[in-house]
């Protein structure tokens, strides 16, 4: 028994030997390990260098991949970079549109502001203005703009479909700006401005009658005008929407102008006569302009709730 398990041992420790004799002689006359002039290498310098090789080709692949990708990583940033400028420019004209402003900026300060350099540095001190003008927040209606108002002359209010509702419905900051402009700045003057094919007086006349029916915030704020949408119904039921659309945006100036009476520090300035309020309505295609002032006198506020104003001084602009 004991014979036979050293007999084993001993063919065990001659495979090995000789594997190791094999693998020896196999890395010895590698050419990748033999060194100039010498035929053969101990087994410490073929370890040595067996180590030292596979580190070598294994930086080398890493090095070149790392590479590659680097390369590659910064052609994508590069990409992606171009693509997000070209995207914003495409978008909104981000590049090309803030370099026009700058541009009409440079000139602004240099034709006009320079050219009244006392009259700008006075308004940096305080405000007067004698105007304040309430317009819709359509991009296509700037009032300083067609009406050539300057700076310091009007303070201004943009909503949707310029809807001024009644003080108890009033958001705070249409509350607040009112007063501020009448009570603190002390306007001689409210210009209510309204134009043609206004999108939130549309929005108006497709509503349904229930409230419920509100679907957004749009919606929400343009109801306040609902008097104006049901005097339009009673009265041109028989036009075309488009028709019955250019009544209401006329009819929704006069509904805010007779909410403007509700709001007290606005109707005892117009009683004293220390304030008048005026209408206005833009046609954005013909570009004619139709004003009107309120008779204060002659206007009925609570009239069958709905009320009436008279108007004065009415004008055509073409």
């Amino acid at each position: 028994m004991v014979y036979s398990i050293r007999s084993k041992s001993r063919s065990i420790i001659s495979s090995m030997a000789a594997l190791k004799t094999s693998v020896e002689s196999t890395f010895a006359s590698s050419p990748i390990n033999r060194p100039a002039g010498s035929k053969t290498m101990k087994l410490e310098k073929i370890r040595d260098a067996q180590q030292g090789f596979t580190p070598v080709l294994k930086r080398r692949s890493f090095s070149k991949l790392e590479t590659s990708s680097s390369s590659t990583a910064a052609a994508l940033t590069r990409d992606r970079t171009s693509y997000k400028v070209q995207d914003v420019a495409k978008s909104c004209g981000g590049l090309d549109y803030f370099e026009e402003m700058k541009q009409r900026f440079l000139s602004f300060k240099k034709n006009k502001y320079f050219e009244e350099l006392e009259h700008f540095q006075n308004l940096a001190k305080a405000q007067s203005p004698k105007f304040m003008v309430i317009a819709c927040a359509d991009s296509r209606v700037c009032p300083s703009y067609i009406l050539g108002l300057q700076p310091g002359e009007t303070f201004m209010i943009r909503n949707v479909a310029n809807l001024v509702p009644p003080l108890e419905n009033g958001p705070s900051e249409t509350n607040a700006a009112l007063e501020f402009a009448v009570n603190t700045l002390e306007v001689q003057n409210i210009l209510v401005i309204g134009h043609s094919d206004c999108g939130g007086i549309q929005a108006l006349m497709r509503m349904q009658d229930d409230v419920d029916s509100r679907q957004s915030l749009t919606e929400n704020w343009v109801v306040n005008a609902k008097v104006a949408k049901f005097r339009t119904k009673a009265y041109t039921a028989h036009l075309s929407f488009d028709q019955q659309c250019r009544h209401c945006e006329k009819e929704s100036i006069s509904r805010s102008i007779l909410n403007l009476l509700t709001y007290p520090w606005i109707e005892e300035r117009v009683r004293k006569e220390l304030l008048f309020i005026h209408g206005g309505y833009y046609d954005l295609l013909n570009c004619t302009f139709e004003k009107w002032t309120l008779d204060y006198k002659g206007s009925k506020v609570d009239e069958e709730e709905v009320g009436r104003h008279s108007i004065k001084d009415h004008s055509f602009w073409s």
